[in-house]
């Protein structure tokens, strides 16, 4: 194996997987395989399940087979595509339709392989999106002020000064929550429902001090107070 597919292998391995797919065998199977390849696998069985996962987990990539009961794979993707133009998406299908096809094509996709899935060409078709991520940069995100962090890692750095900068469990989920829904502005009931586990602890005084906490280590306009309503991350 050379240098960059094992460098590509071992970024695969901190990514956060999503696999649909609702005949239980075939999503038990896939979904060992995957275990093996990935930290983190969600297997689901319906869309709902997968917009659950969606809406709560930080998700890397995205393989969904094509029929799911009564539900289908391309509407699904279709849907996310409105959204969020740039998670990497492999489509399953037994079938070769020629409107499955065309319709494929134009949902921005990875791969599309054809069931009975083979290791090989999933696996190809998995390093292909990690180097999809890469290519994108959301492996690493830029703030201002030469602020980088890598995501995978959880490691904040200042380039300038090539040095790492330390965070706090708690500075780490903030950061985490906002980088996850930057495309949005989050409220301060949703960030201390989500920061802390005891609703004790989760005052606004507490939550004040911790973004003033990250703000100095991201750069003060990297967080944006939206008055009376919440806060978005400014990323590069």
């Amino acid at each position: 194996m050379d240098q960059n597919n094992l460098h590509l292998n071992n970024i695969l391995k901190n990514l956060n997987i999503l696999y649909i797919e609702d005949e239980e065998n075939i999503r038990i199977n896939i979904a060992k395989t995957l275990k093996i390849l990935a930290k983190n696998v969600y297997d689901v069985e319906t869309i709902e399940d997968a917009n659950y996962f969606i809406d709560n987990k930080r998700i890397d990539i995205i393989i969904s087979d094509i029929n799911l009961g009564e539900d289908n794979g391309l509407d699904f993707i279709e849907k996310l595509r409105t959204y969020n133009k740039s998670i990497p998406v492999i489509l399953l299908s037994a079938y070769t339709d020629t409107d499955y096809l065309l319709k494929a094509t134009k949902l921005k996709l990875v791969d599309y392989l054809r069931k009975p899935i083979d290791f090989k060409m999933l696996k190809k078709a998995l390093i292909n999106s990690v180097q999809d991520i890469l290519d994108n940069s959301k492996y690493i995100v830029n703030f201002s002020e030469n602020i980088i962090y890598n995501v995978l890692h959880k490691k904040l750095y200042n380039t300038q000064e090539n040095n790492e900068i330390s965070l706090t469990s708690k500075e780490l989920i903030l950061l985490d929550y906002l980088i996850k829904f930057n495309n949005r502005v989050v409220s301060h009931d949703e960030l201390k429902l989500n920061i802390w586990q005891d609703s004790f602890d989760a005052t606004d005084s507490a939550l004040k001090n911790l973004l003033n906490k990250l703000r100095k280590k991201i750069g003060k306009d990297s967080i944006i107070n939206i008055s009376g309503v919440g806060f978005r991350v400014q990323i590069q």
